[in-house]
């Protein structure tokens, strides 16, 4: 069974800096994709980030320029660095393992607050 647990949230004032992890546990292949949503109150579930299996990323509008994805295959982890946050940045972030059968995993999520 495939398992995703985040952490490295947080309150961060406006223009700080976070780094989320995504550790997974559970049989996850270096062909998977890994990827980064988010959901502020109120709001649908938004793509944030996605790395390949080949090391492709892609942001989101809001991530462009400030966010960076990565992974690290060995250790099965992804991580999401965000900096220049905003306010607007302020939302549960939800971590994602996307196999090429179509078949997704998601953490449980992890609050991000920027406020001042």
């Amino acid at each position: 069974q495939v398992q995703l647990v985040e952490s490295g949230g947080g309150l961060v004032h406006p223009g700080g800096s976070l780094r989320l992890s995504c550790a997974v546990s559970g049989t996850i292949f270096s062909t998977d994709g890994m990827a980064w949503h988010r959901q502020a109150p109120g709001q649908q579930r938004e793509l944030v980030a996605v790395i390949t299996s080949g090391g492709r990323t892609i942001y989101g509008d809001s991530a462009k320029g400030r966010f960076t994805i990565s992974r690290d295959n060995a250790k099965n982890t992804s991580y999401l660095q965000m900096n220049g946050l905003k306010p607007e940045d302020t939302a549960v972030y939800y971590c994602q393992v996307a196999q090429p059968s179509g078949t997704a995993y998601w953490g449980q999520g992890i609050q991000v607050t920027v406020a001042s």
